[in-house]
């Protein structure tokens, strides 16, 4: 070798191997990752979800707990001031039957003949004076201070506080309070509604009140205006106001409703306490899950791996039994052309030299007269003839190295296209070889191109069926890459149900090209030279 000629190219490398069980654990972990990661999620906002309504169930309850004690207090409050309302009109209707008309009547009938339009007719902050005197004018009438014993004698030691009577005018004629007789109470909406014929009461709570008894403090009292009737035509002639103590009475209404509360206190913390032992019990219930289904995820994800694992590993023997199975068949093929080129030599040599003696004895022949082709003409004929089949022979069985290297696809492919015609499988099915001109040469290992060819040719001859006419082979420039077609219909066909395949395309594979199998034939794309347009 020259010091400066380039060296040749390495070979090509094998394919890689595919890693299943690198890509399918990483790719089942991050998937089961993922679907724990979910599971995880979704579980944990099932306990915030189940939190949640409890914790909207507890305030539902306390809020219905608490609008129940309001309505019960409520309703404590309206019954209790019924039933007073009922026992001031009974007791207003006995009052009225026994004094109204000897006692009330005479009065209400003499401060009616006392005028109040002079103190209407005064301004409002000046009315207050003129009130008094007419309150002073109708205590001096006749007959009030007797009224007024018996009013005090019937209501010592009761529960009523104060009694009113009330013109139609709305006038207080009477009133246990002597301060309050002669006020103007026409705008009062009790005695409206009693001079209209309906009894109206009130719940109030008074600091200090005048009674029958004195003054006394912090009372809550009932006042009901009841209207007084006429006994025969039925018609409201005055209007009493009564003035109860229910201050017992409210206070055991408090009584209970603080009873309530308690109870109602008590069952929010009973609800409190039992919601928080379900929510515990759903965090256990959701961590054992939890802890389950994980489990079963990571034995589901072991046992996944240790299958792929057994799985990689038949693989594995099964790859490296098709590269040894390669290997085999790529050391027999060389072993197969070298023997065939050592024997083409051989043969050569042993033929070479006895068609040269020949050939040369035939020149010396003297020519014939008689007609026709003259022997020494067919001798040297037939041992030209004899040359050439020689020299196809020794151009395909040329032993060639296993490295890359320049060649010239036309030159080869005729070679193997002439060698096969030597065939018996192909004496009826003639190969057509049409090499496209100045086709550039292409750097790869001549004895795969060889291999391709033959194994494409032979499984087109060994096929089942019908032969084809003919087969058509040929080469053209695409693009800068070299394409080797094969045109026979029944080519891609036979491949494809064969078991040559899979050597053809991984011999194209290794010498960097493609395979394509079509309906009219196969193309063999081989890759452009280097710097190629």
């Amino acid at each position: 070798m020259e010091p400066n000629a380039p060296a040749p190219p390495a070979a090509a490398a094998p394919p890689a191997r595919f890693r299943l069980l690198r890509y399918f654990m990483l790719t089942t972990l991050v998937v089961f990752a993922a679907a724990g990661l979910a599971l995880f999620v979704l579980q944990r906002g099932e306990e915030v979800f189940f939190d949640r309504v409890q914790q909207q169930q507890r305030e539902f309850f306390a809020k219905a707990q608490a609008e129940l004690a309001r309505q019960n207090e409520a309703a404590a409050r309206a019954s209790l001031l019924a039933v007073h309302e009922a026992s001031h009109v009974t007791l207003t209707r006995v009052v009225a039957n026994l004094t109204w008309a000897t006692d009330f009547a005479p009065l209400v009938a003499g401060a009616q003949r006392l005028s109040v339009e002079p103190c209407r007719a005064l301004p409002k902050d000046a009315r207050r004076p003129c009130w008094v005197d007419f309150g002073r004018r109708v205590r001096a009438l006749p007959g009030f201070a007797a009224l007024d014993a018996k009013a005090y004698a019937a209501m010592r030691a009761t529960k009523v506080f104060k009694m009113k009577v009330w013109d139609l005018r709305g006038i207080t004629v009477y009133s246990s309070e002597h301060g309050q007789i002669g006020e103007d109470g026409s705008a009062n909406k009790g005695w409206i509604a009693a001079v209209a014929g309906t009894p109206a009461s009130e719940l109030t709570h008074r600091a200090s009140f005048s009674a029958f008894e004195g003054m006394v403090e912090n009372r809550d009292l009932i006042s009901t205006y009841v209207p007084v009737r006429d006994e025969r035509s039925g018609a409201v002639v005055g209007v009493f106001e009564l003035y109860s103590d229910v201050t017992p009475f409210l206070a055991q209404i408090q009584a209970a409703s603080q009873d309530f509360a308690a109870i109602a206190a008590a069952n929010d913390a009973a609800v409190a306490a039992t919601s928080r032992a379900n929510q515990q019990s759903v965090n256990d219930s959701s961590d054992r899950f939890l802890l389950v289904v994980g489990g079963l995820l990571a034995l589901l994800y072991t046992a996944s791996i240790v299958i792929v694992r057994i799985g990689q590993r038949i693989i594995d023997r099964q790859t490296l039994a098709q590269e040894q199975s390669a290997r085999r068949e790529a050391l027999w093929h060389r072993e197969k052309m070298a023997a065939l080129s050592t024997m083409a030599a051989n043969v050569s040599h042993e033929v070479g030299n006895p068609l040269a003696v020949i050939a040369g004895v035939a020149q010396q022949l003297p020519p014939t007269p008689e007609p026709g082709p003259a022997p020494a003409a067919l001798i040297l004929e037939q041992t030209d003839r004899i040359a050439r089949m020689m020299r196809q022979i020794s151009d395909f069985a040329t032993a060639r190295g296993g490295a890359p290297e320049w060649v010239d696809v036309n030159a080869m492919l005729k070679a193997v296209c002439d060698f096969h015609a030597f065939d018996r499988r192909f004496r009826g099915i003639p190969i057509e070889f049409k090499p496209a001109p100045e086709l550039p040469a292409c750097e790869l290992v001549p004895d795969h191109l060889n291999e391709v060819m033959m194994n494409v040719l032979q499984a087109i001859a060994e096929g089942g069926g019908k032969p084809p006419p003919r087969i058509g082979v040929s080469t053209l420039a695409s693009g800068g890459d070299v394409v080797v077609r094969v045109g026979c219909p029944v080519a891609a066909a036979q491949l494809r149900g064969g078991a040559r395949l899979e050597p053809i395309r991984r011999r194209v594979a290794e010498m960097g090209g493609r395979l394509a199998l079509g309906e009219n034939g196969i193309e063999i794309t081989l890759p452009a030279p280097a710097g190629a347009a």
